[in-house]
């Protein structure tokens, strides 16, 4: 079925809509933020496309997750402490990935692979851990950034306007 571009605005403000032939309204492009085949697999999962309940629920699930795991971060930062910080690159990158957040993923990868001794792609070990803490701080503030890019979509995208 062929999908038409609405001219109104969509419900999502900011966004154009996507409606098909037959009326259900799709998800805008989010641009590289978020990968929009990923996202939709989670949209999917709703049952009702207006109240989008189940979805909702894991984004600001993650939104809640993302916050305590930057606090644990800085605090690992802080203490120097490169192991948790992979740990905890590693466990934010595969939440960020099942919601298709492309940026916040990639930079929890690279802050895996930093505090793990390595380089950004995980292949050249980087013994030392003051060039390792540098980049993984580098890295956060890109992380930070794109995470708050990536919720501030996501709240439009769902009417909340808390942040």
């Amino acid at each position: 079925m062929a999908a038409r571009h609405d001219s109104q605005e969509a419900p999502l403000t900011g966004y154009s809509s996507v409606q098909s032939d037959a009326g259900s309204i799709g998800v805008p492009d989010f641009g590289d933020n978020i990968d929009l085949m990923t996202f939709e697999q989670i949209l999917e999962m709703d049952d009702d496309e207006e109240e989008r309940e189940f979805s909702s629920s894991i984004v600001f699930g993650f939104f809640e997750q993302a916050e305590n795991t930057f606090k644990s971060m800085d605090a690992s930062l802080a203490k120097k402490d490169l192991d948790t910080l992979s740990s905890l690159g590693h466990f934010l990158k595969g939440s960020s990935a099942t919601l298709g957040l492309t940026k916040v993923k990639d930079s929890c990868e690279k802050i895996q692979h930093y505090g793990a001794h390595k380089d950004e792609t995980g292949n050249t070990a980087v013994p030392d851990s003051g060039i390792c803490l540098d980049r993984i701080k580098t890295t956060m503030v890109a992380l930070k950034r794109d995470y708050s890019e990536a919720e501030s979509i996501l709240r439009r995208f769902y009417h909340d306007q808390s942040n």
